[in-house]
């Protein structure tokens, strides 16, 4: 069966790789599916996001990644997935992901199957991590060592407004 694990991945983080890790040892073949939403600041184009998630996921032979644009219930059933794989930390997680479910199946025929995190990681967010080095600080225990190099030189030309 074909998954898809959606997200923008902006950092992609050692939390999602847990999530994508035990997708693949579920299902078939797994699309790690990378959004881009026009009203988000990335700290990463598409483009960057794309290879980075291509890199840190290689030794998964049964992942690929592609651009998600649009409806996630139009790219899965496009691709033929029966199911879509999401990772949640907090309760909070799950009363938003419920809904996305529930519309999803609807809209796309389309299933859920909702992660736990694990413990290690329950509480890491790519918000945390831009956020983290917009004020130099180091992320390199929650990232993947290429992630943190590009976060690095990323985070050189970032500025934080006071506010």
């Amino acid at each position: 069966m074909l998954a898809i694990c959606p997200g923008s991945f902006d950092p992609v983080t050692h939390g999602h790789l847990d999530v994508i890790e035990r997708a693949a040892a579920l299902f078939d073949e797994v699309i790690v599916a990378v959004g881009r939403n026009s009203a988000k600041n990335y700290l990463f184009t598409l483009d960057e996001r794309l290879d980075l998630m291509r890199e840190v996921t290689g030794e998964w032979p049964n992942v690929s990644v592609e651009a998600l644009d649009g409806l996630l219930a139009d790219f899965a059933r496009a691709k033929g997935a029966g199911v879509l794989v999401k990772g949640l930390r907090f309760a909070s997680d799950f009363d938003f992901e419920l809904q996305m479910a529930h519309i999803n199946a609807v809209v796309g025929s389309v299933e859920t199957v909702m992660l736990p995190a694990s413990s290690q990681w329950a509480t890491l967010s790519s918000t945390m991590i831009r956020e983290v080095a917009s004020y130099g600080g180091d992320v390199a225990a929650f990232v993947p060592d290429v992630v943190a190099r590009q976060i690095r030189r990323k985070a050189k030309g970032m500025e934080h407004a006071d506010g």
